[in-house]
């Protein structure tokens, strides 16, 4: 009987490797932008931008400015009002800026009354907020008519919701772009693409990179079939979010260029997405750096993803202490690793452990990495039962590995069946082995084809198996 070499490269649901201990997939997520919906109150009081936009020019030029706003605001002069309270706003100061911004608000400035409704909602008054914003969006204010959208939404009140979120994606308003898109695309509306599309091409991060998990979705089927990468479109948009800092876009940009051979640039994107926290990312440059030879490096950031929580890392790690002898150290990993959700680590912990001689252990983990759906582990459990004499017990677990694509538990169930003098189920189960590249499997295949005289199948098969190593096989031939 057979068992599979430890953990394979893309998870559970792949065969066997012949590189011992290695480790799972890489795999990412999303995140969520937003902003506070300040409005800058400048000129005609219609330009919009987020209260979290980078602060420009020094901070002496900025108490500078200040100071002449507040000159200009204590003659009346409106604008200086509305602008000194946005001002006061972005920093924080609710006191400072709520005097200024009721008095320009007043004196029929929107961009004031979009922040005020702000500062309200900061202060905890949404509904004094949203009279607010309701203002300034009749009187045109995009960013008023997405505050107020949002505030509606969140208030279970879609069509409302729908209508004001409208009224500001159609004045350009990239937060109302996207906004309205989620709204849509959470009621599998076909218009939510399209405004997803407006907003990512007006530079939104986060809808760029949803926008390409769309595309991909969509495109999987074909990538399935013909083995292809993500499509280009696909591509372009991740690589424009992760251009604008999303870092889980950088990660699937760097799988998309590893997976074609660029992985100096692949490495690039990873380290830019691990230094920002994505802990995927973190695991997957560090396969990249062992692949490289670099494995002190791969380590370093293999210990940095598993102290985040990345399941995949810590079985990784727990598979170089392996390699290494450090069983101690390897099995706590394996252990975090399960902790994480990696089923990798019960059935490396397996392998562990029946080399240690801990069969009643190794029979645990490898009953536990079954259950959760791990092939090899099934095929393991039941060479461990039959090797324990429960024949009964075993077949099942070759059966599941075997239908789950397990090239050596269909292996293995050809023995089991040869040896009971069932020829015919034994060959169905060789057969698929052999056409999976299992040399041993296409060693039987061609000798039950001899047995039957049909010569040339049986030449076909034995050639298979003595390119795959076998003795008798190239004995045969």
């Amino acid at each position: 009987m057979q068992t599979s070499d430890p953990g394979p490269t893309q998870g559970p649901e792949e065969s066997g490797s012949a590189d011992p201990y290695r480790t799972g997939t890489r795999a990412p997520g999303t995140e969520v932008t937003g902003t506070d919906g300040t409005e800058d109150g400048t000129g005609d009081g219609t330009a919009a931008r987020e209260t979290a936009a980078d602060e420009t020019g020094a901070a002496a030029e900025e108490v500078a400015e200040l100071a002449r706003r507040r000159l200009a605001a204590e003659s009346g002069d409106t604008e200086a009002m509305s602008v000194l309270g946005a001002m006061l706003l972005r920093r924080g100061d609710l006191d400072g800026a709520e005097p200024h911004l009721r008095a320009a608000t007043a004196a029929g400035d929107r961009a004031a009354a979009n922040n005020l409704g702000v500062l309200l909602q900061q202060r905890g008054y949404p509904e004094e907020a949203a009279g607010w914003w309701r203002i300034a969006a009749v009187a045109g204010s995009a960013p008023a008519a997405h505050a107020l959208g949002r505030h509606h939404r969140e208030r279970g009140d879609e069509p409302a919701a729908e209508y004001w979120l409208r009224q500001s994606a159609e004045q350009g308003h990239v937060l109302g772009a996207y906004a309205l898109a989620d709204l849509l695309e959470h009621r599998a509306d076909t218009d939510a693409e399209r405004w997803m599309r407006v907003a990512a091409e007006r530079g939104h991060r986060e809808a760029a990179y949803r926008l390409a998990r769309a595309v991909d979705r969509r495109s999987a089927p074909d990538q399935a079939a013909e083995g292809a990468a993500p499509s280009a479109a696909a591509e372009q948009w991740y690589r424009q979010a992760a251009a604008r800092g999303h870092r889980r876009a950088a990660l699937h940009l760097g799988a998309i260029l590893e997976k074609r051979g660029e992985l100096k640039e692949a490495g690039r994107w990873y380290l830019t997405s691990a230094k920002d926290g994505e802990a995927r990312a973190a695991c997957a440059l560090g396969f990249l750096l062992r692949d490289a030879g670099d494995t002190e490096s791969a380590a370093v950031w293999w210990l940095r993803a598993a102290q985040d929580g990345d399941g995949n890392a810590a079985n990784a790690l727990g598979a170089l202490h392996a390699e290494r002898g450090e069983t101690q150290t390897a099995e706590r990993w394996y252990r975090a690793a399960m902790n994480a959700g990696d089923v990798n680590g019960a059935y490396n912990l397996a392998l562990l452990c029946a080399e240690q001689g801990r069969t009643p252990q190794a029979e645990q983990w490898y009953r536990s990495a079954a259950y959760a759906g791990h092939r090899e582990a099934a095929n393991a459990l039941a060479v461990l039962l039959l090797q324990g004499g429960d024949t009964a017990g075993a077949e099942p677990w070759f059966s599941k590995a075997a239908e789950a694509g397990s090239v050596d538990a269909a292996f293995n169930l050809g023995i089991l069946y040869a040896g009971r003098g069932l020829e015919r189920d034994a060959l169905r189960w060789y057969e698929q082995a052999a056409a999976a590249g299992h040399s041993e499997a296409a060693l039987q295949v061609g000798m039950a084809r001899l047995r039957a005289g049909d010569e040339r199948a049986a030449e076909r098969h034995l050639r298979c198996a003595a390119g795959g190593g076998s003795a008798e096989g190239a004995y045969r031939l």
